[in-house]
């Protein structure tokens, strides 16, 4: 009997709680059980207009990368489906978790240079969680982030090889190179809190797990700029705000 109500008494709290929010697919960890909450923010961002043709990429400079792509190969900076989704925007709290800390989550983030091009084109990580980047390609590689609030670094990576590296402070977003291919870059965005998401080709984003409260809101695109909404969510609530990019 007094088993059965410590159990009682431990569900009651959790749900309290709120649980464990999901946010994996924000790229980031379990925020600290202090900052759970259960509220969630989604959407999706658009493209409104007749979107830029993507720009064929002349990989001829080095035949193991041509010979990869049996079709050209496209630049991904504006990447839109047949319904104006628009794909690798970075959308995040830029304010209203006050002095809330969040442990950095063990796990590393990969990024590919496969097809000699960065995949994803944009990531986002946790600041100093592992960023593991490899090589997949039969050819040389280097990755070169060139931050303006972290370490800037250029490593060299032979074929099949990896390496291991993180970035310390919040940045939204690193613009990163390789050297010896000059049309592959892409970036990377980095975070203090678990709060965002890179939209993928349906152009959705979900932030869960957030406590209640009032957040600016941000999305972020390498071409578009920047959009901001506000927006408040208590308890358990679920709300829904869209983003809308226009050609500059």
């Amino acid at each position: 009997m007094h088993s059965k109500k410590l159990l009682f008494v431990f569900a009651f709290a959790f749900a309290a709680w709120g649980g464990i929010p999901d946010t994996a697919k924000a790229g980031g960890s379990s925020p600290t059980p202090s900052a759970i909450g259960a509220a969630t923010v989604k959407g999706v961002v658009k493209f409104e207009g007749t979107a830029p043709k993507p720009k064929a990429i002349n990989m001829s400079a080095d035949p193991i990368c041509a010979r990869q792509h049996s079709a050209s190969a496209f630049a991904q900076e504006v990447v839109t489906d047949g319904k104006g989704d628009l794909q690798n925007v970075i959308v995040y709290v830029a304010d209203g978790l006050g002095d809330r800390t969040f442990d950095p989550p063990a796990q590393p983030v990969t990024v590919e240079q496969k097809g000699c091009m960065y995949q994803p084109h944009v990531l986002a990580v946790r600041a100093n969680q592992p960023l593991h980047v490899v090589n997949e390609d039969a050819t040389s590689h280097n990755i070169h982030p060139t931050p303006a609030n972290n370490r800037e670094w250029n490593k060299a990576e032979p074929p099949g090889t990896s390496l291991d590296e993180a970035f310390a402070r919040e940045e939204i977003a690193i613009p990163i190179k390789c050297n010896l291919h000059p049309w592959m870059h892409g970036y990377i965005a980095v975070f203090k809190h678990p709060y965002f998401a890179v939209t993928g080709k349906d152009g959705s984003f979900d932030l869960s797990g957030l406590p209640p409260g009032t957040y600016t809101i941000k999305a972020w695109h390498e071409k578009f700029g920047t959009s901001t909404q506000t927006i408040t969510v208590g308890g358990s609530e679920t709300k829904e705000i869209d983003f809308v990019f226009k050609s500059m």
